[in-house]
């Protein structure tokens, strides 16, 4: 048992070395404990330091890299509208060069059209009045043949009016012709011939005409319907009147060389009523030619009832004088009747002249259209080209305003600057 104090001793000692250790340990740890509060405190500090400076130079890398951005943006700016503004010339000169070449082939297009639609126009014009000219001579020289017919005729009637005067003036007594009935019927008959000679075209007329009754008639007129043909006979019975002459107013015989020269008067009527007269060949009525304007007057003032009878049967008693009066009345039917045919002619040229002038109205308005189609698209085509040329002058005169470029500046003023 020597050994238990020893071992309480070892015990002790070893107990007070735990304590020791345990406060060695303790103070050992709180020494650690305030050193790293104090390292952290310092750490800390450090820490605020380096970040203040890292804040420093980052505000200062901010600053210069907006500075840097600021600018490579104004830099971008001012190349992209420079890029913009070259890409831009180059588009319009293209599209100039475009639209140029593009009116160029519409002009030429347009020239030619106009140049075919003038010679289409010009070739129609030339055969329409090619036509017109050609009717309008035709007309001409149909009127002029008939204005010169006129004159002709008129100068006809003068020389006849001039024979009658000369021939009045030559003529000798009635008693030296009239020797014998051959004569005096030769005379009546060359009377007759001279003055429906100088009166009427001798296509309406013949001397000496057989009808169909076989009776052969001095003279007969062809006249136009509704007149028909009239005969003239100029046998008239002289003897008894030159008898009648050669009595005195007081003779005994007197009277009855007036009742003689009555029934030749009568006779001689009824014999042209019934040879002259011919339904369907000859007129209703027939003339009968007193050579002389004595034996005209001596008739009508005398002789009534012979008047009265030649009348009622359409014989009629014709002078010289009143024969050119009926002679001019013939002539009239018969320029009337030509001038009517004429102006048939003449009336169915100008219905083909104004056929013509229709289709030509109406080639008219059909050119009238297309030259206002033609017009209406010159108008528009010249409108376009001053929108675009507008449209060029707004392009060139206008200052460029980049949207995303403003966008990205207020972007970059509007950063935070912490």
């Amino acid at each position: 048992m020597p050994d238990l104090p020893i071992l309480l001793m070892i015990a002790g000692g070893v107990a007070a070395l735990q304590i020791l250790l345990l406060f060695w340990l303790l103070r050992r740890q709180n020494h650690h404990r305030v050193q790293a509060e104090l390292y952290h405190e310092k750490l800390q500090q450090a820490l605020s330091t380096q970040l203040h400076h890292v804040h420093v130079e980052l505000q200062h890398m901010f600053q210069s890299g907006q500075q840097g951005i600021h600018e490579k943006i104004t830099q971008g700016h001012l190349s992209s509208q420079q890029l913009i503004s070259e890409t831009v010339q180059r588009q319009m000169s293209d599209v100039r060069e475009q639209i140029g070449h593009s009116f160029k082939q519409h002009a030429n297009a347009l020239t030619s059209h106009l140049q075919s639609l003038t010679e289409e126009i010009r070739t129609h014009l030339q055969s329409l009045t090619q036509q017109v000219n050609h009717r309008l001579t035709e007309g001409f020289e149909k009127t002029s043949s008939t204005f010169i017919d006129v004159v002709k005729r008129l100068t006809i009637i003068d020389e006849a009016q001039k024979k009658i005067t000369e021939l009045s003036s030559h003529v000798v007594s009635l008693q030296d012709i009239l020797v014998d009935k051959r004569a005096r019927g030769a005379f009546g008959e060359v009377q007759l011939a001279a003055l429906i000679a100088n009166m009427i075209p001798a296509s309406h007329y013949s001397m000496q005409y057989t009808l169909s009754n076989k009776k052969r008639a001095d003279c007969i007129l062809f006249l136009p319907e509704p007149t028909g043909n009239v005969v003239i006979d100029a046998k008239f019975p002289l003897e008894t009147y030159q008898k009648l002459m050669n009595t005195t107013p007081s003779s005994v015989e007197r009277k009855s060389l007036q009742q003689q020269f009555r029934q030749d008067l009568q006779k001689h009527i009824k014999d042209i009523a019934e040879k002259y007269i011919i339904p369907n060949e000859t007129t209703d009525g027939a003339v009968m030619f007193i050579p002389a304007e004595a034996i005209f007057a001596e008739v009508h003032a005398n002789y009534p009832e012979v008047i009265a009878m030649s009348q009622r049967l359409k014989v009629w008693l014709v002078s010289p004088s009143t024969l050119m009066a009926v002679l001019t009345t013939a002539r009239a039917v018969l320029k009337d009747d030509a001038t009517r045919k004429q102006v048939h002619i003449i009336q169915k040229h100008l219905h083909a002249l104004a056929d013509d002038f229709q289709r030509f109205e109406k080639r008219m308005d059909k050119l009238t259209k297309h030259m206002d189609l033609a017009h209406q698209d010159v108008n528009e085509v010249n409108t376009s080209a001053k929108k675009i040329s507008q449209r060029f002058q707004k392009i060139e005169s206008v200052e460029l305003e980049n949207h995303e470029v403003k966008v990205e500046l207020e972007l970059a003023e509007a950063l935070p600057m912490d």
